[in-house]
């Protein structure tokens, strides 16, 4: 990775940075100022490819980044910050974005479980509402927009109230067949990320990706407790908490809606973002606690996508036993 720009320094004799506001293994972004239009901040996001890849897979790379971006950028929604220019420079990608000040949720999270407290389940479900209405919109876009990392620091809440998914750095698109698309590449966020993710090329990873970072996000903000990722419920299904015995104020209706999306098989969980939306706020009552079977493993493997996770998950353990035998 190259050394990270400075304060001061000119992107495109247009863009100035004023600070880094986060950084990945990817790249970093930066807050900026537009220079061409006086007063305007943005969030300047930086991809470094890979240099070890040959020119021509660096220019391929360039072609697939100016092709997903042009899409991001035609992107419209009051709860998405608003893509406005995209280039690059030599091993360079920079998507320029809306910058969006105010906290995240993990940080309002954090400041109630420092004081004792868990957010008002009313407030979270207002919250999650919004970011249903950004799912909603992304899931039905033609190809489809899989945004893989949802999670509490990746939802910014501005002073008027408005939610903002931001970071679309994992943005997937859904091509023909079912496979998908990446942009700017990544993995996501493991405590928020269901088994079907990992593996690399994400080539299993559709809607339902999304609506089980959605319920591991809801669990964590209503109960101030991280959720055990998928790999630990894969090996051990007991591992997840259950909502209510970490705050017994969590009506049972929006438990039982966090348990449905984090289901590990994508199949048990809901089909679409308004299913799940419906149920949490009421407007429908598709699933029970009897409704909802216990899958035994030889069952759960049967089924092509089981057999993926399955696989997914070994080869996870596998890596874990060989880093204990090597220290």
């Amino acid at each position: 990775m190259s050394s990270q720009l400075k304060k001061n320094d000119l992107i495109r004799d247009r863009y100035k940075i004023k600070r880094i506001i986060g950084q990945g293994g990817m790249g970093c972004i930066y807050q900026a100022e537009d220079i061409r239009l006086k007063g305007r901040i943005c969030a300047l996001k930086e991809v470094e490819h890979d240099r070890t890849l040959d020119e021509k897979l660096h220019k391929e790379a360039h072609v697939q980044f100016k092709q997903e971006a042009t899409i991001l950028a035609r992107l419209d929604h009051p709860n998405l910050p608003k893509v406005s220019d995209f280039f690059s420079i030599g091993n360079h990608d920079y998507l320029i974005m809306d910058y969006i000040p105010g906290d995240d949720l993990r940080m309002l999270m954090l400041k109630a479980k420092h004081q004792g407290k868990f957010l008002r389940e009313k407030q979270v479900r207002e919250w999650a509402n919004q970011l249903a209405n950004a799912l909603i919109y992304l899931h039905t876009q033609n190809p489809p927009i899989v945004h893989r990392d949802i999670k509490p620091s990746n939802l910014k809440l501005t002073a008027a109230g408005m939610l903002k998914l931001v970071d679309f750095g994992l943005v997937k698109l859904m091509a023909p067949g079912e496979m998908t698309i990446t942009i700017i590449q990544g993995q996501g966020t493991a405590l928020y990320t269901p088994l079907e993710q990992y593996g690399g090329d994400g080539s299993h990873t559709d809607i339902r990706s999304d609506i089980y970072s959605f319920g591991a996000t809801l669990y964590h903000l209503l109960t101030n407790t991280p959720p055990s990722d998928a790999r630990a419920r894969f090996i051990d299904p007991d591992v997840l908490v259950p909502p209510r015995q970490l705050n017994k104020n969590i009506s049972l209706q929006i438990e039982r809606a966090i348990i449905w999306a984090m289901s590990l098989h994508p199949d048990e969980r809901p089909q679409s973002i308004t299913q799940l939306r419906d149920y949490f706020t009421g407007k429908s009552l598709v699933i029970d606690s009897n409704d909802q079977p216990t899958r035994t493993l030889p069952a759960f493997l049967k089924k092509p996508a089981g057999k993926i996770i399955a696989s997914a998950a070994g080869a996870l353990m596998l890596l874990g036993l060989i880093g204990v035998l090597l220290t």
